[in-house]
């Protein structure tokens, strides 16, 4: 037990010195935020915010006559500028990028395409909205400024099964009695939305609403083409949920309100594997503190579960998202009397919070948007403000499934590192040797098998069991970064009186059984909580006399009778950048 014990201290040692969490904050002389993330095909993660920029010290040699000059040159280098991350599975910065935009005040969405680029969404200062479509090094192929002569704004862009974007949003009423409808909206504030194809024509622009004021917040597409969109309805200091379902072309199919004696604000709307539907709302309890609210509804507006979640602390979810086994995560904000940290929460698939988890420091901290990644590990892009400071910073993370921070991944030579030191008494004796890819070879003569036996004699059965004591806690301490762990048999190259194939056929079946007894050992001397995680990683097979010994150019027979392990790492911690 002492043994063991001290083993596991080592080892956790050794990884702690080469591993830290997958959090990166991004520190800017002024404030800098990240409002979404995606995974790029290369497995990549890329996130889209602002900075803000201004010059501090007055180094340029060039002299202006007037201020409007000098403003209109600085424009592209100073005030707040669309901002472009791009970094890798080591949390390294590949790309850190401004976007020169004219007037640009917010991004707010960022999409990936089938073609590797980005549509960005957002708008400026003067009240247009703004698209963009870059290629994958974030070099614009076009920007597009839209909307109304009044002032809008954007709150989410979404891709579409065609290629094309939908971008959610409010447009302000116009007050000249002389517009159109369409010009002078319906309420103080319309729901606005406009369809583009992928090659960035406007395909049909609309107003939504009601007499009150209402804004555009997200949308889903549905399986048959139509759109769900969620909004917010304000009027005499309360706000109503609606819901609007249109057609592929804009026109109206049903309009739904949800409405309650608290204050209720939406934020996110998704559509779920089964084609259902949640939205993520915050709702005020009797103490005046927000707590959050998850319904799942179908697309004919029939509710399936409606859940207010109390907690402790005012809590918010900005984006939610499932994964593939039905479990929701969402992330936001949880804030008390004296800060805010980052929220991250999960659900089951009736909505029933099974887990929350915060992150940040002693100021402000919150998660704006989270992706989920092909490994079911999942990236979130916020900000963070640093202990004694008012400036935010961009805040890149990445969480595992079940909602803790994931640890920038090994890659194969500090493996091999932690495992040499680990067999470091095994491998003095010459009783086995790691190789760099993590394969591990018996070297010791009495732990080769005798020819055509694969039954494990007494030595073997020995040392494979103190061989298992020493690889289960590395192994379950790593199993996020460990796909399996191989057992192969092996054999010599001779079968007394066989031709080429029954030879290399009945080797092969030999060295099978060989992994067979290998890996019934390993099972039958753990417990049974090592025997569930091993039967997870274990994959046996058999190498017949493909991979035997040699010595001088000829094969070395005995050493050749033999069985050895590998590991293989997950394609994450493979990779290399």
């Amino acid at each position: 037990m002492t043994y063991l014990l001290l083993l596991s201290v080592l080892l956790n040692t050794l990884l702690l010195a080469q591993t830290k969490e997958f959090s990166l904050i991004i520190h800017k002389p002024f404030d800098a935020k990240l409002f979404d993330v995606t995974q790029d095909y290369d497995r990549s993660l890329t996130a889209v915010g602002f900075v803000q920029e201004y010059a501090q010290t007055n180094s340029s040699s060039k002299t202006y006559t007037n201020a409007f000059d000098y403003l209109a040159d600085s424009n592209a280098k100073q005030g707040t500028l669309m901002r472009l991350l791009k970094v890798n599975q080591k949390a390294k910065i590949l790309m850190n990028k401004n976007l020169t935009i004219h007037n640009f005040a917010k991004a707010i969405a960022l999409v990936k395409t089938p073609s590797n680029g980005y549509f960005v969404g957002g708008y400026t200062m003067d009240g247009s909205l703004l698209i963009l479509k870059l290629d994958a090094s974030a070099q614009i192929i076009f920007s597009k400024k839209f909307g109304t002569k009044n002032y809008d704004s954007m709150h989410r862009l979404i891709l579409l099964r065609d290629g094309g974007v939908l971008a959610i949003g409010s447009s302000l009423t116009s007050r000249d009695t002389a517009d159109n409808m369409f010009q002078t909206g319906l309420g103080k504030n319309d729901i606005f939305l406009t369809r583009f194809s992928q090659n960035g024509q406007k395909l049909w622009s609309k107003k939504y609403g009601t007499e009150y004021d209402d804004i555009g917040i997200d949308a889903v597409e549905a399986n048959d083409g139509s759109i769900v969109v969620l909004n917010a309805t304000h009027y005499d200091k309360h706000t109503d949920v609606t819901l609007l379902r249109i057609d592929e072309n804009g026109n109206k199919r049903w309009l739904k309100h949800y409405e309650g004696d608290k204050l209720i604000t939406p934020h996110k709307i998704i559509k779920l594997h089964d084609n259902n539907f949640v939205i993520a709302l915050s709702q005020y309890d009797d103490t005046r503190k927000e707590q959050v609210r998850l319904i799942k509804f179908d697309l004919y507006k029939n509710i399936i579960y409606d859940q207010i979640i109390f907690t402790s602390y005012a809590s918010v979810l900005n984006d939610i998202k499932e994964f593939s086994n039905g479990i929701l995560m969402g992330v936001g904000y949880v804030k008390d009397a004296y800060n805010t940290d980052a929220l991250v929460m999960l659900f089951d698939a009736h909505l029933s919070l099974l887990k929350q988890e915060h992150y940040g420091s002693d100021n402000y901290d919150a998660f704006h948007a989270l992706s989920i990644l092909h490994n079911s590990q999942v990236a979130v892009a916020g900000v963070h403000t640093d202990a004694s400071s008012q400036e935010s910073n961009m805040w890149l993370v990445k969480l595992n499934q079940d909602a803790t921070m994931a640890q920038i991944a090994l890659d194969t030579q500090s493996v091999y590192e932690v495992l040499t030191q680990i067999f470091k008494e095994e491998i003095e004796k010459k009783e086995l040797f790691i190789g760099e890819d993590l394969s591990i070879n018996l070297t010791a003569k009495r732990l080769y098998f005798q020819a055509g036996i694969s039954e494990l004699n007494k030595a073997q059965k020995n040392f494979l069991k103190t061989f298992a004591k020493k690889l289960l806690p590395f192994l379950q301490n790593n199993q996020s970064i460990i796909e399996n762990l191989e057992v192969n048999g092996h054999t010599s190259r001779e079968w007394k009186g066989a031709d080429f194939r029954t030879n290399y056929l009945k080797n092969a079946k030999l060295s099978m059984a060989r992994a067979y007894s290998a890996l019934h050992c390993l099972l039958t001397s753990v417990d049974k909580k090592s025997q569930i995680l091993l039967t997870q990683l274990l994959k046996g097979s058999g190498n017949s006399y493909a991979q035997n010994s040699f010595q001088d150019s000829n094969e070395d027979a005995k050493k050749s009778r033999r069985v050895s392990f590998k590991i293989i790492l997950k394609e994450t911690t493979l990779s290399k950048f």
